[in-house]
């Protein structure tokens, strides 16, 4: 990913010259919060803050993309529905910049991927514009207040309004900023849309159309097309006069898949008089997309999305866009067989669909999480009827050219579906997307019942539906030709390393300790389900296309089944346990500590699950993999039944504890895990091995550790940039002499950094855990902590972590910044 932004920044600079100048716009601006702060206070906003000569000099220095929220404090009487965290406010920024001479007669626009939320941007005191939906991206034009060769100042205004959110949103320019600098007559923002409507294995044919901002009077478009990996290399090419479509078709294609992402590059330039006084690229891939009612198509061969749903955070770094954080999230969702992500329930960051584009992930893009009836006091619904319009064109026309891209939805379980006279609704917001983009599918996904037969099910061309597996069958007799899918699935919830017994399959609520959920992956919500009964449900209608499960990571805020902080006992029904977690709540007072979610099948730090390993044998059957759980280190059970479940991509196993066989289990017809429920624990080693057609397929064990005696640490990339954005993600391990992680440890680990480096940020995986995300201390949870380490720009050399806790060895690691 880097090296293909260095080279394209190259070709960029050297062929484009003076048409267009791009101009990165993050580093060196000036923050400032008022109204609610971290603290509880509530600060009165001063005044003429947009005025050039307004003093910011106390302020706050920092560079973007920036979330204020995730900076914290946790606080107990923040709802823990979008994390206790402080994100709601009022938040000014301002930049000093030097506009240069070469900037006089030009066009200057201010491109912002997105801002939480409400953002009004002033320049030189001019009212520039705004754009209140904080996950669109959009574009302001400077010009007419820019004081050209001149010292300008820009204010950005962000209101982040409470409840208007049912997740946490983050706070503040999270996203990327720049200028963008143009002749007055350009191609306009998001203006070349580029579409394969002819490919085979020899040739393929594609569609380019192109708009332009200002006088269009004798101009031609010069489109050339370019392989991804060989900027030196002209595939094809072809003239037109602008206004006509131009069609260009050359031999060949590498064509973009799942396994095989290819891309190509398309570099359009506008032409007046022979002379280019303008360039865009754009990158795209030659593939075709289809949907049946036999399920979906890609160039041709049918495709199971396996999918996974994931909010916008980043878990410990919070909403600040960062391309390698993006970039690990999907690696660790491709390693247990993800194919797909719906990007809940917003509009992504352009990154993460770049990063789609390259690494071979189907995206469904979503809009909104409500049309005009609210959920939450001040969700969107106070904006739908001004903006949804504008903010849907966002979404498709800065996305349109991704070829990881196959489906619009308009919406997540939207209250209007509770009612076929709202169904108009749906078809004019599909209409509205039409007439940007019809190579693509409308969608929503669907939770109500009656939105099934009540009209709704007409107005999308592909129909998700929210955990109503049962329905499959019933949808499909009442119209046999709409292509179906689960949009939103399972919702199992667990904590990563937690096991509570006695064990039962029929427990839907997420009883436990204080504010833990079992990991043994039974537990949902009432209207959710474990992820077998989705499976079943998918086997026995195989024509259904996939599905996006509920979720992909842990993310913060929304922390169900303890989303509610009054009603928390509603979710335990065991009579000791209701008494239990009562006194907890009387100890605890409006404490109520859980403050990110349970639904991950890997956890907030990217730390797998056990559901991590039941996907895995679900969605990579090649994979000869197999998983044990629980860990075994239970010495208050000896003798006690434990039971011990095996997640395996093989059909049978057999079982040993301490080299004595426990018996040979197959799996039957809609088994997709094998239990032996009546193991006697004793301490030791227990070993699985599988079989796939009869012959060794693979093994896993788990062993009683010894004592805790050492910390381990673990590096994803031990080389790093120095352009002060690259991280590496660091993995703490409480272990034994024997460097097997310890569960049930909760040591408190120290960090300190030398060289050029710094820790932006600590975690554990821990939904309960209030210490401060931006730390040098943490706790671990179960074994295991993370810390992020991010290089200083323009600094390279080696970064050193030690990490140390009482009465373990410490550990150290090295990483090179170059």
């Amino acid at each position: 990913m880097k090296k293909y932004s260095l080279l394209l920044l190259l070709f960029f600079l050297v062929t484009v010259g003076v048409a267009r100048d791009i101009v990165p716009f993050n580093a060196d601006w000036k923050f400032a919060r008022f109204g609610p702060m971290p603290d509880g206070s509530i600060k009165e906003e001063v005044k003429n803050i947009d005025d050039i000569d307004f003093d910011d000099s106390n302020w706050r220095e920092l560079n973007l993309p920036h979330d204020w929220g995730i900076e914290g404090p946790f606080c107990a009487d923040l709802p823990n529905q979008t994390g206790k965290l402080p994100w709601a406010g009022i938040a000014w920024y301002r930049k000093h910049f030097k506009s240069q001479e070469s900037d006089q007669g030009k066009k200057v626009y201010i491109e912002f991927d997105g801002s939480m939320s409400g953002t009004q941007v002033w320049l030189n005191g001019g009212f520039v514009g705004e754009w209140p939906y904080g996950y669109s991206s959009f574009q302001l034009d400077l010009t007419p207040y820019l004081k050209v060769g001149q010292e300008n100042v820009i204010a950005v205004r962000l209101n982040n309004k409470a409840e208007s959110s049912r997740w946490y949103p983050g706070g503040g320019i999270y996203r990327n900023v720049r200028l963008v600098k143009t002749n007055p007559i350009h191609i306009d923002h998001w203006g070349v849309f580029v579409t394969t409507p002819i490919v085979s294995e020899k040739s393929a044919t594609l569609k380019i159309s192109t708009e332009i901002k200002g006088n269009k009077a004798e101009l031609e478009l010069l489109h050339e097309i370019y392989a991804d990996n060989d900027l030196s290399t002209l595939i094809a090419k072809t003239k037109v006069a602008y206004g006509d479509d131009a069609d260009i078709t050359f031999s060949n294609p590498k064509l973009w898949d799942l396994e095989h992402p290819n891309l190509y590059i398309l570099k359009t330039s506008l032409l007046k008089n022979g002379k280019v006084i303008d360039t865009d690229l754009n990158t795209f891939g030659v593939r075709t997309i289809e949907y049946t009612a036999d399920g979906f198509f890609l160039n041709g061969k049918k495709v199971r999305m396996n999918g996974v749903c994931q909010h916008h955070d980043l878990g410990p770094l919070g909403t600040a866009v960062n391309v390698r954080a993006l970039e690990r999230q999907i690696e660790i969702l491709k390693e247990f067989g993800t194919n797909a992500i719906r990007t809940s329930h917003n509009p992504p960051a352009p990154e993460f669909l770049e990063l789609c584009d390259r690494m071979g992930i189907l995206v469904q893009v979503e809009a909104f999480d409500v049309w005009q009836k609210k959920k939450v006091d001040n969700d969107y619904a106070r904006l739908f009827g001004a903006w949804h319009e504008k903010d849907l064109r966002s979404m498709v026309r800065r996305d349109r050219n991704h070829p990881c891209v196959v489906m619009w939805s308009t919406g997540n379980e939207m209250i209007e579906l509770r009612d076929g006279n709202d169904a108009p609704m749906a078809v004019m917001l599909a209409d509205i997307i039409r007439s940007e983009d019809t190579t693509r599918p409308t969608t929503f996904g669907c939770s109500r019942p009656e939105a099934t037969t009540n009209g709704f099910e007409k107005t999308a061309d592909v129909f998700g539906l929210n955990y109503k597996p049962h329905l499959y069958t019933e949808m499909r007799k009442a119209d046999p030709n709409l292509p179906i899918y689960g949009s939103e699935t399972a919702s199992t919830i667990s904590s990563r390393g937690e096991y509570f017994f006695p064990v039962s399959e029929n427990k839907k609520e997420g009883s436990g300790g204080y504010f833990q959920v079992s990991s043994y992956d039974f537990s949902a919500p009432n209207w959710a389900y474990r992820p077998d009964i989705e499976f079943e449900a998918q086997d026995r209608n195989p024509w259904v296309f996939g599905e996006f499960v509920w979720t992909g990571f842990d993310y913060i805020g929304e922390p169900t089944p303890y989303n509610k902080d009054k009603t928390n006992l509603l979710n335990f029904t065991d009579p000791a346990e209701k008494a239990r977690m009562k006194a907890e709540l009387k100890r605890l007072g409006k404490n109520i500590p859980p403050r990110s979610s349970y639904f991950g099948i890997v956890d907030l730090c990217g730390f797998p699950k056990d559901r991590f390993y039941l996907y895995q044998a679900r969605w990579r059957p090649e994979l000869p993999m197999a998983h044990i759980l629980p860990h075994w280190n239970w010495s208050e059970r000896i003798g006690e039944v434990t039971p011990v479940f095996v997640y395996t991509s093989g059909d049978e196993a057999e079982l040993f504890l301490n080299g004595k066989s426990l018996g040979r289990k197959k799996k039957g017809q809609y088994e997709y895990r094998l239990r032996w429920n009546n193991v006697v624990y004793q301490p030791g080693e227990l070993k699985v091995v599988a079989y796939k057609d009869g012959k060794k397929w693979a093994k896993d064990e788990v062993r009683t550790t010894k004592k805790a005696s050492k910390l381990n640490l673990e590096v994803d990339r031990s080389e790093i940039n120095a352009d002060g954005s690259d991280l590496s993600f660091v993995t703490v391990k409480v272990c034994d002499k024997n460097n097997l992680v310890v569960p049930r440890t909760h040591n408190s680990v120290k960090y300190t950094i030398t060289g050029p480096g710094e820790i932006i940020a600590v975690g554990n995986g821990d939904a309960t855990n209030h210490e401060s995300f931006q730390a040098t201390e943490r706790k671990v949870f179960n074994g295991l902590a993370l810390v992020v380490i991010r290089s200083v720009k323009g600094k390279s050399g080696e970064i050193k972590l030690t990490a140390k806790a009482e009465g373990l060895k410490l550990a150290e690691t090295t990483i090179k910044s170059e």
